[in-house]
C-alpha cells in the first residue's frame, strides 16, 4: 500500500458538483468569477442541487421553499437559554441545534430522493435562523422571525441585527455567500459524505460536516484572522508584526492553501469588497492592515491569501461578532454539503480507507501478574 498523509493528492470519488483544475475554481462547471459578479445565492443552491441556473419560476419556487422552512422549532431556540452562554462556542451551538433539529423532523429517517431533497430545503432554510437566534440569544436579545420579501442574503443580516441591510453590505453578504458555497473535497464535505456513506441521514451527514469545519485549520480560519488583526491593531504595525512571526516560523492565517497553487480565486472578490466596506463605514484601517499583511507574507514567501483572509474584515465590517465567522461559513457552505450528500446517496459505495500500521509487531499475551 501507498500512503499519503492527509490524503494529499488522493483521488477519493468522482463528483459533479465542483471542481478545482489549474487553479480555477467552478460550480458545475460555472467560474466563480462569472457566479460571484453576477449570482444570488439562491441561484447557487440551485445550481449545485440540480447543476444548471434556474429559471425565474425555478428560482421563484426555490425562494418560496426556503421561506416557508425557515422558521425554527421553538424548543431549539428554548434550548440556547439553557447554554452556559459565555462558555459555548456557536460552533457548538450550531452543531448541537443541527443534530437536534433532526429530532423534530417527521423525515429524518425516511431515506428516498424526494424526501432528502425536502430535508436539504428544510436544513438550508433553518441554518441562517439557527445562528441569528444564537448571537441574540446569548446578547440578552429576542431572535427575530425571517421576512418574506427578502431575499436569503438580506434576511441573514436583518434577523442578526434587526435591521434592514444597505445595499453594499447585501451585495457583500451575497458574494461571500456564494464563494463559500462549495470546495470540492474538503476536510467538511468528506466527512459529511463519509457519515452519509453507511446510510446514515441527512442530519447526521451535516452534523459530521460542522463538526470538522469547526477546527481552524479550516472554517475556523477566518476567526483566527480577525483574531490576528485585532492583535496588530494599527496598519503601521502590521509589517514589524508578521515579520516577527515569520522568523519564528509561526503560521500565519489565511494565507497558502492546500490546492491552489497560483493563489485562491476567491480572494480577490472579497478584498474588493473589503475595500468597499471600509471606505463606506469610514474606517478603512481593517482593509488597509489586511493589505499591509498581504504584502508583508508574499514577499517572504510564496503564500498569497486564501478566501479566508480577506473574509474576516468583510465580516468585521458589516458588524458581526468575530466568533459568528465560521457559523456564517456554515450558512453558506451547507449547501454543497447537501449537495455532495444527495450525489452520494445517488450512487452510493461505503467509504473504507485502509492504514499503514506502524506498530509494535509479533507481541504476546502476558498474564497482569507478569507485566
Amino acid at each position: 500500500m501507498t500512503t499519503t498523509r492527509g490524503l494529499e493528492g488522493v483521488v477519493a470519488t468522482t463528483s459533479s458538483v465542483s471542481s478545482i483544475i489549474d487553479d480555477t475554481l467552478t460550480y458545475a462547471g460555472y467560474n466563480i468569477d462569472d457566479l460571484a459578479e453576477n449570482s444570488s445565492f439562491e441561484e447557487v443552491i440551485y445550481l449545485l442541487w440540480h447543476r444548471e441556473l434556474p429559471t425565474q419560476a425555478q428560482l421563484d419556487e426555490i425562494k418560496k421553499q426556503l421561506a416557508e422552512n425557515s422558521a425554527l422549532p421553538q424548543e431549539v431556540i428554548d434550548q440556547f437559554r439553557t447554554y452556559p452562554i459565555d462558555k459555548v462556542h456557536p460552533m457548538a451551538a450550531l452543531r448541537t441545534a443541527v443534530s437536534f433539529l433532526g429530532l423534530f423532523d417527521e423525515e429524518a429517517d425516511v431515506m428516498d430522493p424526494e424526501a432528502n431533497y425536502r430535508k436539504a430545503i428544510r436544513l438550508q432554510a433553518k441554518l441562517p435562523s439557527i445562528v441569528t437566534a444564537f448571537g441574540r440569544i446569548r446578547s440578552g436579545l429576542e431572535p427575530i422571525q425571517p421576512r418574506q420579501d427578502l431575499g436569503f442574503a438580506a434576511n441573514f443580516l436583518y434577523m442578526l441585527t434587526g435591521e434592514e441591510p444597505s445595499p453594499i453590505a447585501i451585495e457583500a453578504f451575497n458574494k461571500a455567500l456564494v464563494l463559500h458555497a462549495d470546495h470540492e473535497l474538503n476536510a467538511s464535505t468528506f466527512a459529511a459524505r463519509v457519515t452519509v456513506a453507511t446510510l446514515a441521514d441527512v442530519y447526521s451527514g451535516i452534523t459530521s460536516a460542522i463538526g470538522a469545519l469547526k477546527g481552524p485549520l479550516h472554517g475556523g480560519a477566518n476567526e483566527a484572522v480577525m483574531k490576528m488583526l485585532s492583535e496588530i491593531g494599527e496598519v503601521e504595525k502590521a509589517e514589524s508584526y508578521i515579520k516577527n512571526k515569520l522568523e519564528n516560523k509561526e503560521k500565519i492565517m489565511g494565507f497558502g492553501h492546500r490546492v491552489y497553487r497560483q493563489g485562491d480565486p476567491r480572494a480577490k472578490h472579497l478584498k474588493e469588497m473589503s475595500k468597499k466596506l471600509g471606505e463606506l463605514n469610514g474606517e478603512s484601517k481593517w482593509y488597509e492592515m489586511s493589505v499591509k499583511v498581504e504584502e508583508t507574507v508574499t514577499s517572504q514567501k510564496p503564500l498569497p491569501p486564501n478566501v479566508d483572509f480577506y473574509s474576516a474584515s468583510v465580516y468585521h465590517s458589516l458588524g458581526i461578532d468575530h466568533d459568528l465567522f465560521t457559523p456564517i461559513f456554515a450558512v453558506s457552505r451547507v449547501s454543497g454539503w447537501l449537495a455532495h450528500i444527495l450525489e452520494q446517496y445517488e450512487n452510493n459505495r461505503l467509504i473504507r480507507p485502509r492504514a499503514e500500521y506502524t506498530g509494535p509487531n509479533k507481541q504476546s499475551y502476558r498474564s497482569i501478574e507478569e507485566r
